[in-house]
């Protein structure tokens, strides 16, 4: 980070640090819950929702280069090795043992108000402190809103479908 940029920064880095790798080791999680997902993913309206799962996975991915990038422009450096992620997320990985589309949904849902959380903390420590990991925290907080949202519409759309087909064995 250069002098200037430094000067202005006005938070608790090593703190800040911790909490971007927490988020750094959920985001990587969370694309590989999303990209299985996925792929194994079995029940209604599979053919519409796995290319979107696809989309939210490749958008954790993006996520995951923001937060590691800002990590080294912090002077930080972002988790090596694949087994620390589970060490630092608070979030869960599920994975999807039971492939059925309503399972896979509410794994990823409860992924995302995990990620909801830790960018409203990440966001909330930053804000009017460092400008930069505020501006990304709360970008990426607003996608994972965004995501949060789509799981629960189509949670309700399967529901809905549900109800019609017992509609019609009555």
């Amino acid at each position: 980070m250069g002098k200037e940029a430094k000067k202005i920064v006005t938070v608790d880095v090593a703190k800040l640090l911790e909490m971007l790798n927490a988020a750094l080791a959920e985001e990587w999680l969370a694309y590989y819950q999303y990209w299985v997902g996925a792929k194994v993913m079995e029940g209604p309206m599979r053919s519409e929702i796995e290319p979107e799962l696809l989309l939210h996975a490749n958008q954790e991915l993006g996520h995951a280069v923001l937060v590691a990038d800002r990590i080294i422009q912090l002077g930080g450096t972002p988790l090596l090795h694949p087994q620390d992620w589970f060490k630092h997320s608070r979030c869960a990985y599920d994975a999807p043992v039971d492939p059925y589309i309503e399972v896979i949904l509410e794994q990823n849902l409860q992924g995302e108000r995990c990620a909801i959380q830790r960018y409203n903390e990440i966001a909330t420590f930053t804000n009017g402190k460092d400008h930069m990991t505020h501006q990304m925290a709360t970008q990426i907080l607003a996608e994972e809103i965004e995501h949060e949202n789509d799981i629960e519409d189509w949670i309700t759309d399967i529901n809905r479908m549900k109800e019609e087909l017992r509609k019609f064995r009555v």
